[in-house]
């Protein structure tokens, strides 16, 4: 029998938080950091990924947005509610390889394609702290992805106390 792709979202409802439960083979661990920086999507995007539930709404995947759900300022935000679809998996291998899968099929950020991206924002005249603010990264980080040299970094954090000019850096070029 065929899988009924579109069956999940079919299924899309808000529900209580308090109703799911972790399951207890995630291999997945994410950092106070980046669960900040979930928080801060979901303020700045809404919530745009349901959680993946089985039908006793034991979560397949989704955790961590589970878990910012349950801390302030989403908790009053979201009314205790989270948005859920519900998988109905044969086995629990089938759950397992949900929750793997799920998470290995976001991928992780490439070192080129993230320097081209810092690089342009710091042409476009974006400011350091802006741009760790704005991508959850510390400056450190926003320098080695710049792939300018540690001189020329620190003068542009101090040519302005915000940052620096984007002529400062296009010298650079």
């Amino acid at each position: 029998m065929e899988n009924n792709l579109k069956a999940p979202l079919a299924t899309l409802q808000w529900v209580d938080r308090e109703k799911l439960k972790a399951n207890d083979y995630n291999p997945n661990r994410v950092s106070r950091e980046n669960l900040d920086l979930l928080v801060k999507s979901i303020l700045s995007n809404g919530w745009t990924l349901p959680i993946v539930c089985r039908p006793d709404y034991t979560i397949i995947d989704g955790f961590h947005r589970w878990t910012v759900a349950g801390e302030e300022p989403l908790k009053s935000r979201l009314g205790g509610k989270v948005p859920v679809v519900i998988v109905q998996h044969k086995d629990e291998a089938a759950n397992v390889y949900g929750t793997v899968t799920h998470n290995r099929a976001r991928g992780t950020h490439l070192l080129e394609p993230m320097k081209n991206i810092v690089k342009k924002l710091l042409a476009q005249g974006k400011t350091i702290k802006e741009i760790g603010k704005e991508l959850g990264m510390k400056p450190e980080e926003v320098f080695r992805l710049s792939d300018i040299s540690k001189e020329h970094f620190l003068k542009l954090m101090a040519s302005r106390s915000e940052g620096y000019s984007r002529e400062l850096y296009m010298r650079k070029m």
